[in-house]
């Protein structure tokens, strides 16, 4: 596995900490290698050394062995270079050589404008070409992982694309999305196409509406100068939350294979209807948070947004109608990424509390609330059944109550982080959970519209109090459409 950006704070938070718990867990071949990269000037003593100290701090849920780690060390190289020199690649083929691996899986730690460049290199050094191109050549195998965000629009993505597969096919191009990786997420398709009593009432005559909500508590950390040219709608709806949704919309594939699996998805996403200009304000909200324009590397007069909002319809048989709100934001009251799915209200007021029938309310005398599936991703990954039932005692008193489901108490045992199950797949050859070509730009297609019309409008920012849920015109576009957000 060669990194670039080897230095870089995703390699230290997280791709070690992940490789380090496969090792622990036997996952690995005795021989599997890491070939660091980035500009700090460091020896491959310096580089364990600091890989050591990132995977003691970052390591979750999992004892540090320090005889574990000299073993896993001893593979650990590192090979410092500017990515603009090609004296970089060429030590990096050599490295490769004395190695003598078969296969070799790149990962792009780095900044996105780099992408292309990197790519460029590896294929005019031949880092790109095995002894024999492709599965299973007695030369091995090459393939790419690339973080997100890929592309900063449509036509960027696009070139970004064309660039990508001059040097590496499709089926060897891995465009990680760690929301994918997430147990729950994966779950979604064990829920629904593995229980008889859930796929039924999975559509437009059971479901009233969908919303999908990734907050975060904290601010921008220090990635200020990133963040304001990304902003929220491109940093976690466009990637993440619209795999999300298209994981909770999809059709039931024949098999569960790869292709199989990622055509529906991508089925999905180019069902979304592309909002015209005159339906982005009704539909999309864009917010920043009061304090934003102070953080370290923004612009004062920055007009990024660190809040959004994006109500998606998606126009099939089986989503006809139903709006799926999807909002994600820094600085909200607190940090939780769930699926909120809210079923139709029963056909008839059995239990009504118009003071003749039995009462249907709580102690507190709230009224009857429809039934709601939650499925949570973080912080604590579980699913949720929201149901009435009758209060004990006399007269017909009903109350919400929830069924839970929590994977830690469930199993009993640590779910491995959303890396470690990514870059196990790569390396096996399993893109179930990566995106493909088709899927990315769909997924920029749908939010291509609120991008042209939010660099040309005029916003009042800030317009939301860090430890609030975003701007009010979050809450009233849904209540145009009678409903309101869940705060998780």
């Amino acid at each position: 596995m060669v990194i670039f950006g080897a230095s870089g704070d995703l390699s230290k938070r997280k791709l070690l900490p992940a490789l380090y718990r496969l090792a622990y867990e036997r996952r690995l071949p005795s021989t599997f290698s890491v070939i660091g990269t980035s500009r700090s000037p460091l020896s491959d003593d310096a580089f364990r050394d600091k890989m050591r100290e990132a995977v003691k701090q970052f390591l979750e849920d999992s004892p540090f062995d320090e005889e574990l780690w000299k073993s896993f060390a001893t593979n650990l190289h590192y090979v410092p270079g500017n990515m603009g020199d090609v004296g970089l690649y060429n030590a990096i083929k050599e490295k490769l050589a004395q190695l003598r691996v078969p296969n070799v899986l790149f990962y792009l730690s780095i900044q996105p404008s780099y992408y292309g460049p990197v790519v460029d290199a590896i294929g005019e050094s031949g880092l790109g070409q095995g002894g024999a191109r492709g599965e299973g050549g007695p030369g091995g195998w090459r393939r790419i992982v690339i973080e997100k965000p890929f592309g900063h629009d449509l036509a960027s993505a696009r070139a970004l694309n064309d660039r990508i597969h001059r040097v590496f096919p499709e089926n060897e191009v891995y465009r990680i999305d760690h929301y994918l990786g997430k147990e729950t997420v994966q779950n979604v398709l064990a829920f629904r196409f593995g229980n008889g009593i859930f796929e039924p009432v999975w559509n437009r005559r059971y479901v009233n509406h969908v919303q999908i909500t990734a907050a975060e508590s904290i601010g921008v950390e220090g990635r200020g100068s990133y963040y304001q040219e990304a902003g929220a709608l491109r940093d976690m709806i466009q990637n993440h939350l619209l795999q999300v949704t298209a994981t909770i919309a999809m059709e039931p594939s024949a098999v569960y294979e790869p292709d199989a699996v990622r055509d529906e998805r991508a089925k999905l996403l180019r069902s979304i209807r592309i909002l015209t200009p005159e339906e982005v304000p009704l539909y999309a909200v864009a917010g920043q948070y009061k304090g934003f324009r102070q953080e370290p590397g923004v612009d004062p007069g920055s007009v990024t947004d660190t809040f959004a909002a994006v109500t998606f319809f998606i126009e099939n048989w089986r989503w006809a109608g139903v709006p799926f709100y999807v909002r994600s934001g820094k600085k909200l009251p607190k940090r939780a990424t769930e699926i909120a799915i809210q079923y139709n209200s029963a056909p008839h007021a059995l239990f009504t509390p118009d003071g003749t029938n039995p009462v249907a309310a709580t102690p507190e005398g709230t009224t009857m609330r429809p039934n709601l599936l939650i499925l949570r991703i973080q912080p604590e990954e579980g699913i949720s059944l929201r149901f009435l039932s009758k209060l004990p005692g006399s007269g017909m008193r009903l109350r919400p109550v929830s069924m839970d489901f929590n994977y830690g108490s469930s199993f009993g045992e640590r779910s491995p982080s959303a890396y470690e199950t990514l870059l196990v797949d790569a390396m096996t050859g399993d893109a179930t959970l990566y995106t493909r070509q088709d899927m990315v730009e769909a997924s920029w297609r749908a939010v291509q519209p609120i991008l042209d019309d939010w660099a040309t409008r005029k916003f009042d920012f800030p317009n939301y109090e860090p430890g609030t849920w975003g701007p009010a015109a979050a809450d009233e576009m849904l209540a145009r459409q009678g409903h309101v957000w869940r705060n998780t």
